[in-house]
């Protein structure tokens, strides 16, 4: 699809969008030696994304300011900013930076809005600094930001492994849109793994099945699938959004994946739904109190 340029040079600085992901699949393979747990998903980013502006400092070092309509933490409490200081450091920079982030995906939802965050600002103020630091020098930096931001300086759909970090880009052409359901409950994915109980069985299952579909290139087979192993650990932890879940699929939204760990939840949609869906927004947040957007895959 054609959409928004992820980076554009202003008057007075340079913005950066950092989009969403959702997990189109999402599987557990095991727990590793260092307590992490071994993941396969299969990850695409759409079109809902946080801003980054990158301007002249007018104080000494880092200044990060967070508004829009979703919760952020400030200072170096965010990846956002830890991400620029490492950045920095690595060049050693003494670069004075105000960087505004407009939030506009919820924290705790499953959609990877920090580790978006965290590599639009290396993708960004490498730019805007010309450090020019080639992406794979980037992405030296993303294992010590999050596990997620790897795939964030690539994509737009990739096959991820290890603890997410290992990216295997996918360069099947899975156009695709969704209706994209955001609840007001914010998740902890460290809870969600702490939670997780292990079954081989399903993982085997799963494994192969998805396999099979990626060396056919039929990543829709994979979408429709809605393997996400986490799902039962989520919704015994936040049982509001299993609740949530079966209110909504009786609605004719269906089948309803989870992302991530939650709580974002959503539902792939042809064209023959889509008007349907788009219809329906205002009846879905009346009989469920959830919010929903209608997204797409995004090109980059």
């Amino acid at each position: 699809m054609v959409g928004r340029k992820q980076i554009t040079t202003l008057s007075d600085g340079l913005r950066v969008l950092a989009p969403a992901k959702i997990n189109l699949s999402l599987l557990i393979a095991g727990k590793r030696p260092d307590g992490f747990h071994e993941i396969e998903t299969i990850m695409a980013k759409v079109d809902l994304f946080d801003e980054v502006l990158i301007q002249p400092g007018q104080k000494p070092g880092i200044e990060l300011l967070c508004k829009g309509p979703c919760w952020a933490p400030h200072g170096e409490e965010n990846l956002a900013y830890r991400a620029c200081d490492m950045l920095l450091k690595k060049c050693r920079s003494q670069a004075d930076l105000k960087i505004t982030l407009t939030k506009n995906i919820p924290a705790g939802s499953g959609l990877g809005s920090a580790s978006s965050d965290a590599a639009a600002i290396l993708l960004g103020v490498n730019k805007y600094l010309g450090f020019d630091l080639p992406k794979p020098q980037l992405a030296e930096l993303a294992p010590s930001l999050g596990s997620d931001v790897a795939f964030f300086l690539g994509g737009p759909l990739a096959f991820c492994t290890g603890k997410g970090e290992k990216i295997k880009k996918l360069t099947e052409n899975f156009n695709f849109s969704a209706s994209l359901l955001l609840p007001t409950v914010s998740v902890s994915t460290k809870k969600v793994y702490a939670n997780y109980n292990h079954n081989p069985t399903i993982y085997q299952n799963l494994s192969a099945q998805i396999n099979q579909h990626l060396a056919e290139n039929r990543i829709d087979l994979v979408s429709k699938m809605c393997a996400n192993m986490l799902q039962t650990s989520c919704f015994s932890l936040y049982k509001e959004l299993f609740d949530l879940k079966a209110r909504v699929e009786s609605l004719g939204i269906a089948p309803l994946c989870l992302s991530g760990s939650g709580s974002a939840m959503f539902c792939i949609i042809g064209s023959p739904e889509y008007k349907r869906v788009r219809e329906n927004k205002h009846k879905l947040l009346e009989k469920t109190g959830c919010e929903s957007i209608i997204v797409s895959n995004n090109g980059w």
